[in-house]
């Protein structure tokens, strides 16, 4: 893990450094947080030229991801009987199942990294291809299933956007979970910032960047999403908004839309009914769901403490359970 061991060493040394200073030092403060990791960590990981690099790196990622699932899992075995349940919570689906397509979407897209990953392959052959696409699309349908059903089952019509917002602040399990997250968006993001760099390379650059310009450009790219991130602190509509704007045209729109612009039958031709069905979904959902997300956004409670975890809430809701 030499890509990523001296800057996570110095994350730990940071988290220690949190611990023993009170909640009004500035070392606690959101902003300063967010601006000193993206410096120290995130920057520096991507300013790689070789996306290969970041394989030890995204394995660590997985790894993270793997506990604070398990973390989540045992927290609805631990906690989800302090947790009142919402009314009407089994209801199947509400209004803005739309909105959560595109989360969901979200959570699998993987398109536009795929030549990037495909040329990382040690043999970049279709036959290693199609097992790595399914195999990892088949780890994110297992987590991302598991994660939704218990953190659902937890805290039911209460869930918010970020669930660790639904934790109580004292719950050191979940401020665990909380850190292992930090960690995952600090890993992940980089991968990302490759994409963006390498679309513009290929854009602006004819796909071919100076050192300069490399590190121009990353810098740039990292300082945008670092903006917006000090901005906007509600992570359900930003996932919401990428989902519905991102997630669904490359998900299900450009692809369908590509395969029936090259296929040699009419669209009405059964080879390509799948496809329309496909490209017809994707329109409805990024259009709805776009609508959805502006006139209903999710309400968002950053850094506030949930009812349930006041000690005269949770004694009520216990005294209604039976023996």
């Amino acid at each position: 893990m030499k890509e990523a061991g001296f800057p996570l060493g110095i994350l730990l040394l940071f988290v220690v450094a949190l611990i023993t200073v009170g909640v009004d030092n500035v070392l606690t403060d959101r902003h300063f947080i967010i601006l000193l990791t993206t410096i120290i960590f995130t920057l520096p990981i991507s300013l790689y030229r070789d996306i290969a690099k970041l394989g030890k790196v995204s394995l660590l990622s997985l790894i993270l991801t793997i506990v604070i699932l398990v973390v989540v899992m045992v927290r609805t075995v631990t906690f989800s009987p302090q947790v009142p349940k919402s009314e009407n919570a089994w209801i199947f689906a509400k209004p803005n199942a739309v909105q959560a397509i595109g989360v969901m979407s979200f959570a699998f897209i993987c398109h536009h990294n795929s030549f990037l990953i495909y040329g990382s392959l040690e043999e970049p052959t279709l036959k290693n291809w199609s097992q790595v696409t399914h195999m990892s699309v088949a780890l994110a349908l297992i987590i991302s299933v598991v994660f939704a059903a218990c953190g659902y089952m937890t805290f039911t019509g209460y869930t918010e956007g970020d669930i660790f917002e639904n934790y109580c602040r004292d719950d050191n399990l979940a401020t665990f979970g909380r850190f292992c997250y930090g960690v995952t968006v600090i890993l992940t993001f980089p991968l990302e910032c490759f994409v963006t760099r390498e679309v513009i390379a290929n854009v602006f650059f004819h796909g071919n960047l100076s050192t300069v310009f490399h590190v121009v450009v990353t810098v740039v790219i990292i300082a945008v999403a670092t903006g917006v991130s000090l901005v906007y602190d509600c992570l359900g509509i930003v996932l919401e908004l990428n989902g519905v704007l991102s997630a669904t045209p490359l998900v299900f729109i450009i692809p369908s839309a590509c395969y029936l612009r090259l296929s040699k039958e009419r669209w009405n031709h059964s080879d390509n009914i799948i496809s329309c069905l496909i490209l017809v979904l994707g329109v409805l959902v990024m259009a709805v769901g776009f609508v959805m997300t502006v006139l209903h956004p999710q309400e968002c409670s950053h850094g506030k403490e949930m009812f349930y975890c006041s000690p005269s809430n949770v004694s009520l809701h216990n005294s209604t359970l039976p023996p």
